[in-house]
């Protein structure tokens, strides 16, 4: 059961994307209570781990992000912001969340997923050597070779790459 849940997860989420970018494209604007177009301009996952600095490192080591922001917390940090490209990624301490009591009430903790869609898988199986493999390179019925790891908080990453013989 988790297997076909945790493959139908990147589909649902290429779905969504692949439905929202036919939207954009064919200017099906999503529109205010008034009438106004509303313009969403960025998308960027914050997730949440109880060791901020092992994550970025995990990112910056491995894929050669950059760290763009970190804010201090002890001897650990409170948050982090890493990019590569157009591609950003954000982490924070469950920790700072709880400096808002309203936050800290509503979050639940958990696993999160990431599906990043690649143009060479290979260099990225190389690059994940050492961390933890969830699912290991497998084609899918939805026309890409991809494989899942688990970043040191827990949250899985899928790699894919789509037309891979």
């Amino acid at each position: 059961m988790n297997t076909i849940f945790l493959a139908l997860v990147p589909v649902a989420l290429a779905f969504s994307t692949v439905a929202m970018a036919q939207d954009i494209a064919q200017d099906k604007a999503v529109h205010t209570k008034e009438g106004n177009p509303m313009s969403l301009r960025k998308m960027t996952p914050n997730l949440y781990t109880d060791d901020v600095r092992a994550c970025a490192r995990f990112w910056v080591d491995r894929l050669h992000f950059e760290q763009t922001m970190e804010v201090p917390e002890g001897d650990n940090l409170a948050f982090v912001s890493l990019h590569k490209g157009s591609l950003e990624l954000m982490y924070g301490s469950y920790k700072s969340l709880g400096q808002d009591p309203a936050v800290q009430q509503a979050f639940q903790k958990g696993t999160s997923f990431l599906f990043i869609e690649v143009e060479n898988l290979d260099e990225i199986v190389a690059a994940m050597q050492g961390a933890p493999i969830v699912a290991p390179v497998h084609k899918t019925f939805y026309g890409s070779t991809e494989f899942t790891v688990k970043d040191p908080a827990g949250h899985l990453i899928t790699f894919a790459q789509f037309g891979k013989s």
